[in-house]
């Protein structure tokens, strides 16, 4: 069995793959001062969950934005399951042209949503990712990576709006019923929500009038549906799209 790992700036998310099939899934904080110890037992209490050991799984793939957490990730792999792990990054075979003007500052999560997404609906397309940061990722109709654009992320913007204001109270993120609040919280959630359903929108109407037609629009990330719910753009929603391109470029890279 293949276990794909996806290391953000605010979560680890990791799959477990049986063939095409991801038989299970989990949601972990990324904290960057936790041992390779550490991570090793929540691992391994997560996959025992499912009824799987160290010895059940014999491939390794992770992505990773957290440079200090590769080495530490490498060195589990080793010790847990006693495999080498593929690490997306310079050198990976990703079967896909990057035509970004230096494609090392391209972030391994963009590049695997990519994959992912032009194996199951080719292009041209754009992928939303709403993450720690809101990032559009275009593919071509060759499947090539043409670039993309990024925004900070919904929950930045709102620790943002709450650390720089003294009156301003910290607030959930949700869908609400009227743009027009009638009390300060309601006027956040209404200004946070809608704003970015606009700048979502507004961005991904600019990227198809410079590729001159219409493209799918894929979203993932954990409040993507919520988003897509008053996006006029949004075609479809796939949370576990980022598992899906891990587990395509690890058959890419495994031998």
């Amino acid at each position: 069995m293949l276990l794909v790992i996806d290391i953000g700036n605010t979560n680890i998310v990791l799959g477990v793959y049986e063939g095409d099939k991801l038989s299970a899934s989990w949601r972990l904080a990324t904290i960057k001062g936790r041992t390779e110890d550490e991570y090793g037992i929540l691992i391994g209490s997560l996959i025992a969950q499912v009824g799987l050991s160290g010895a059940d799984i014999n491939g390794v793939i992770l992505a990773c934005v957290v440079p200090p957490l590769i080495s530490i990730f490498e060195k589990l792999a080793r010790k847990m399951f006693d495999v080498k792990a593929v690490v997306v990054g310079p050198g990976a075979r990703t079967g896909m042209p990057i035509l970004y003007d230096n494609p090392r500052e391209v972030g391994a999560d963009r590049i695997v949503n990519a994959i992912g997404a032009f194996a199951e609906h080719k292009g041209p397309l754009i992928i939303v990712d709403f993450g720690t940061a809101t990032t559009f990722d275009v593919v071509s109709a060759r499947g090539e990576y043409l670039g993309g654009a990024i925004a900070p992320g919904i929950g930045i913007s709102m620790d943002a709006l709450f650390s720089r204001t003294a009156k301003l109270p910290r607030i959930d993120f949700t869908h609400p019923k009227s743009v027009i609040g009638k009390t300060t919280v309601d006027s956040m959630q209404a200004g946070i929500y809608f704003g970015y359903v606009g700048l979502v929108d507004a961005v991904v109407s600019r990227i198809k009038k410079e590729l001159s037609g219409e493209c799918f629009v894929l979203a993932t990330g954990g409040l993507a549906p919520m988003i897509a719910d008053e996006s006029n753009v949004i075609d479809a929603v796939d949370e576990d799209l980022t598992l899906k391109g891990l587990r395509i470029l690890y058959e890419l890279n495994a031998k």
